[in-house]
């Protein structure tokens, strides 16, 4: 076993008798007594967060809230994966994920932020964007999809168009999934092996390793532009998946006034 700095508590000699620790450990080679506590521990957590996200939907139908929950990073920042578990539990038919394609022929000679608006929720609904307008601050100009006009119009527009979604009601939370470009790499070398995943690797994926630098120019400039909005952004370390799961379904407890009392 690897582990011979990792010193075990009475707690996490229990966990790894139950059948989860066990499921953990067994789950890789080499095996690995501490990332098998440590998940165990995560899974738990999850649990309990997953319980507060069914109780905060609850009171958003109740009270007929309505609520847009943003994920935006680079690609393979897990924005996906968070999303999968912040809503796995919750009921389906009050909720939607967004992650929407390339735009139409029309929707290029609509108004930029048209198709979004016409995904926002109903009363009693939250709406999961992976991926939002915010393509048009960072994705699109990087990889030349718009042009630097409409890059400019986009960045002189969206501190007010987002006023003006929470002044008519909506509740709007932003988080920004933040990994290392050696830990992209790796994720990157992952999907690429594995049959499961290759269908995520795109053309634009490929060249953000070697765009990682003008991708951090333009994310700089989008964080220092649209932070002067009534809503900041969150920043979530996102290297290892478990804790930024945590964090983000963490971030959006915190930013709903749900009833934390209510019965589920």
């Amino acid at each position: 076993m690897e582990d011979n700095e990792f010193k075990l508590t009475k707690e996490d000699v229990e966990i790894l008798n139950t059948n989860k620790g066990l499921k953990a450990l067994l789950a890789k080679e080499p095996f690995n007594l501490e990332k098998a506590v440590r998940y165990v521990k995560y899974e738990r957590k999850l649990k309990k967060l997953q319980v507060e996200l069914i109780r905060l939907q609850f009171w958003a139908i109740d009270k007929n809230e309505r609520i847009i929950v943003i994920f935006e990073g680079r690609d393979a920042a897990g924005k996906g994966g968070a999303i999968r578990r912040a809503t796995e539990r919750m009921n389906p038919r009050h909720l939607r994920i967004m992650a929407l394609p390339k735009p139409t022929e029309d929707e290029k000679t609509q108004w930029y932020f048209q198709r979004y608006v016409k995904q926002f929720p109903k009363a009693g609904e939250i709406v999961f964007f992976d991926r939002s307008w915010y393509n048009r601050a960072v994705v699109e100009p990087v990889n030349g999809f718009c042009t630097n006009e409409e890059y400019d119009v986009f960045m002189n527009q969206v501190n007010d168009f987002e006023r003006m979604i929470t002044q008519s009601g909506i509740r709007l939370v932003k988080m920004y999934m933040s990994i290392s470009k050696k830990e992209q790499a790796k994720r990157f070398e992952d999907i690429k092996s594995n049959p499961l995943k290759q269908w995520k690797m795109t053309a634009v994926d490929e060249k953000a390793q070697e765009l990682w630098d003008v991708y951090t120019d333009y994310k700089n400039k989008m964080f220092k532009k649209t932070n002067e909005s009534a809503i900041p952004w969150k920043i979530i370390s996102a290297n290892r998946k478990t804790s930024a799961r945590v964090a983000a379904i963490n971030h959006i407890l915190n930013s709903i006034p749900y009833d934390k009392n209510k019965e589920v």
